[in-house]
């Protein structure tokens, strides 16, 4: 992080004499210092642009400079927009215009012409945002005093968001085996993800990975045993199990690290030469911010790695998880998340435990695998769908709930929520929709900042909130149809 950086780039003309732009300078470098200790990454004041050729200078600059995650404009003054068309046009980096001013209030006594003249980022602003407009151009509009926490909030929100896209350009997916057979929403154009999203998705043999989990010491086993002890409770005596896990978790680091891949997937249908599924295996490289995808899904491998980055500290709560079933009992409407065994334990409400079950699945020994509760807490769940020609994002929040019932013979990880608007509604919704049954459960990543993410990859975005119907939603759908069959 202290590698990454924003541009503030402000925006001026000549007209109102040198002294104006040198006050308009000072302010900028003062406001980008003060922000720069408030929000998670720094926001390094680069130049007062006057001219097209200075807008384009430091554009190009910010396109080709890995540092610069993107650049944040304002008008401090009144800056003519036809001289940021070329620079905006040629952006390639996320935009957001700060639509601010540097005095809080209007000073009764002291107003003057020579006040306004200086003090117009409300026309300046204006001027720039609507060349934006006129380009078509993505870009994030927030407005308000550049000291107010709620500012802030937003602001940071929005670069974390901006470094998941660098992330995502940059991302590479490791698959173990193909897609679970027969299964269509798992399914998806590799190439037209790596054209939008910048996705490297390729497989490497299940055999391969079973000569490097031979090629695993004792002595790492039992420093991943110690980390095992260290980070959870043990709650079997089955240690030739967890030490196969440890095996399989060491292997699987080793192969992604060697490649540059930052999530991967694998499925039941392919563990040729494996005795265990990888259970707790996966579960720890969740938490050490690994994106993983049951079943050969790809899509939601790379996606909880990328939310993982735009979350706390780069590694957020952000978990793969699949809805299993219902409880549709009246006044106690819940949807139960779970997985066969690969759930993050970042999201756990306590201390997970360890423990050995039969899988009833996949043919092979019993693994080891993290069992706990989801934490309580507002959140959602989104889905990424390829529906032919374009790649759609579905978010819908969520209300994590304590699990009404206790469940004791259910030995996975678990989680339960109240959908929005309700169960029923948000179900026809999401199907509505196309969303997938596997997502992305985050506690700290909110659906302002999955649509930012649409926004700057230029791909489609559904919210089901609180407010939406099914009526409203189809509408939608259709409306967006059309859209972007126009373009």
């Amino acid at each position: 992080m202290e590698k990454k950086e924003f541009w503030f780039v402000v925006g001026s003309q000549f007209l109102y004499g040198p002294e104006v732009l040198e006050t308009v300078e000072n302010r900028a470098k003062e406001m980008a210092l003060g922000l720069s200790k408030v929000l998670p990454y720094k926001l390094v004041y680069k130049v007062t642009a006057k001219t097209n050729k200075e807008i384009m200078d430091v554009v190009k600059e910010a396109n080709y400079d890995d540092s610069c995650l993107g650049i944040v404009t304002w008008c401090h003054t009144f800056s003519p927009s036809k001289m940021w068309i070329n620079g905006l046009e040629a952006l390639q980096k996320p935009y957001c215009h700060l639509a601010t001013q540097y005095n809080m209030e209007i000073p009764n006594e002291e107003i003057d012409m020579d006040f306004m003249n200086l003090n117009q980022s409300a026309h300046g602003d204006r001027e720039h945002g609507f060349i934006a407009s006129r380009l078509r151009m993505q870009r994030k509009v927030i407005a308000g005093y550049w000291k107010d926490e709620e500012v802030h909030s937003r602001l940071s929100s929005w670069m974390r968001t901006a470094y998941g896209v660098a992330f995502s350009k940059n991302l590479k997916v490791m698959r173990f085996g193909d897609n679970m057979r027969e299964v269509a929403v798992t399914e998806g154009d590799k190439v037209e993800t790596q054209i939008k999203l910048g996705w490297q998705v390729n497989t490497w043999p299940v055999g391969k990975l079973v000569e490097v989990m031979d090629s695993v010491t004792e002595k790492e086993i039992d420093e991943m045993m110690d980390i095992y002890r260290s980070s959870y409770d043990f709650a079997t005596d089955d240690m030739d199990s967890v030490r196969y896990q440890a095996k399989e978790e060491i292997a699987i680091k080793k192969m992604m690290d060697a490649e540059g891949c930052s999530a991967f997937s694998n499925t039941f249908q392919d563990l040729y030469g494996m005795e265990q599924l990888p259970g707790l295996a996966s579960q720890h490289l969740m938490a050490l911010g690994y994106g993983y995808g049951g079943e050969g899904d790809w899509k939601v491998s790379a996606m909880m790695t990328i939310m993982k980055k735009m979350g706390k500290d780069e590694n957020g709560e952000s978990a793969f998880m699949e809805d299993y079933t219902y409880n549709l009992a009246p006044g106690a409407k819940y949807s139960l998340g779970a997985h066969m065994l690969e759930v993050c334990p970042t999201i756990a409400s306590s201390r997970p435990r360890i423990e050995v079950h039969p899988l009833g699945i996949g043919d092979r020994k019993d693994p080891a695998r993290l069992v706990f509760e989801g934490k309580e807490g507002d959140a959602i769940v989104v889905s990424l769908v390829d529906m032919g020609g374009r790649l759609r994002l579905i978010c819908q929040d969520v209300k994590c709930v304590k699990p009404i019932l206790p469940m004791p013979n259910l030995p996975v990880a678990r989680v339960m929520w109240q959908a929005y608007p309700d169960l029923e509604t948000g179900i026809e919704c999401w199907i509505t929709a196309g969303g997938a049954h596997h997502t992305v459960l985050s506690y700290d990543v909110s659906a302002e900042q999955m649509k930012d993410f649409a926004n700057m990859m230029a791909i489609e975005f559904v919210h089901i909130s609180k407010d939406t119907t099914v009526e409203s939603l189809e509408k939608e759908l259709f409306l967006n149809d059309i859209a972007w069959k126009l373009r």
